[in-house]
């Protein structure tokens, strides 16, 4: 009875384990396919929610509804014109056919594998196949100018392609090689393109050199223009001084003019006015022509000699 109620109960466990196999519950995000002995059977599961399979003996294969990103390895290529860059790209892909992606590919993994075979493979021939240029732009264009050092920029070299072109071009032939493998490239885009080393260098030092370039036109415009405001201002400063000279002259010949009129009137007023004003201006002339070093020899009809007797 014992071994009856054990076999029971181990039964039931079993039963239970293959019940609960037998299930399985679909995400909305995911798409999958039951495998048995791994070969596809069932077709397609996509509606979202519980779904069953044979226990044991069936498997099931989970793939992504959603899109899915691509990062290609930064890869050093030469474009047409021969010049090295540095060429990082990403994409966007999405499985739309499940039962051919797991035929073919079997999981993700294989699927990003074989898209870094063909995106860096259709990158590097489209890169090689076009000039700097035209990967580097989209569209010709008038470059608007603001400065007068950069007049030389006036104008850009015409593209033939472009890059929003290229990327297209790579798009496409990505999409082809895709065909049988149950996914499709959604976009494609250059992330980073970059010169290597030695050529980044090399544009480097013509920067350098063209900015140096700039700089001595600025400092030569900046010398020339400080030299022509030294110039104003030393004409100015003449022409100030010359007027200043001027109206002293004018301001002291009318004061000479009025002190003479007053001399003068004054020499005409009397006799004592006049023996006064010629005192006065023998006074004058002694100061300014002795000192208490200076010797003289005058005649006794001097006007001096009467003026220094008269005092002694």
């Amino acid at each position: 009875m014992k071994t009856k109620q054990i076999l029971i109960l181990v039964l039931a466990i079993v039963a239970s384990i293959l019940f609960f196999n037998s299930m399985f519950i679909l995400d909305e995000t995911k798409q999958a396919i039951v495998t048995q002995f791994g070969r596809p059977v069932g077709g397609l599961k996509t509606t979202p929610g519980l779904h069953f399979k044979v226990p044991i003996i069936q498997k099931v294969q989970y793939f992504d509804k959603r899109y899915l990103k691509w990062d290609g390895d930064p890869n050093q290529v030469p474009t047409q014109d021969k010049k090295f860059i540095h060429v990082d790209t990403y994409a966007r892909w999405q499985i739309t056919d499940p039962l051919q992606f797991f035929i073919r590919l079997k999981d993700e993994r294989s699927g990003q594998s074989r898209l870094d075979d063909i995106l860096d493979g259709e990158t590097r021939n489209a890169v090689a196949s076009y000039q700097l240029i035209d990967i580097v732009r989209s569209s010709n264009r008038k470059p608007e100018v603001s400065e007068d050092y950069l007049q030389d920029l006036e104008y850009l070299e015409d593209i033939t392609v472009g890059r929003a072109k290229i990327e297209a071009m790579i798009l496409e032939r990505a999409n082809e090689r895709t065909k049988d493998l149950g996914i499709v490239i959604l976009d494609f885009r250059f992330k980073r393109l970059n010169y290597v080393d030695e050529v980044r260098r090399r544009v480097y030092d013509r920067m350098i050199s063209e900015r140096n370039r700039i700089a001595e036109q600025f400092r030569s415009e900046g010398q020339g223009e400080a030299r022509k405001i030294e110039g104003d201002k030393e004409r100015d400063l003449a022409k100030i001084r010359s007027e200043a000279v001027k109206e002293s002259e004018i301001i002291r010949g009318r004061a000479d003019a009025r002190a003479t009129s007053i001399y003068a009137n004054a020499y005409n007023r009397s006799s004592m006015s006049r023996e006064l004003y010629s005192f006065l201006r023998a006074m004058e002339a002694l100061e300014k022509s002795f000192d208490n070093k200076t010797s003289i020899i005058l005649t006794t009809d001097s006007e001096l000699y009467k003026y220094l007797k008269s005092l002694r």
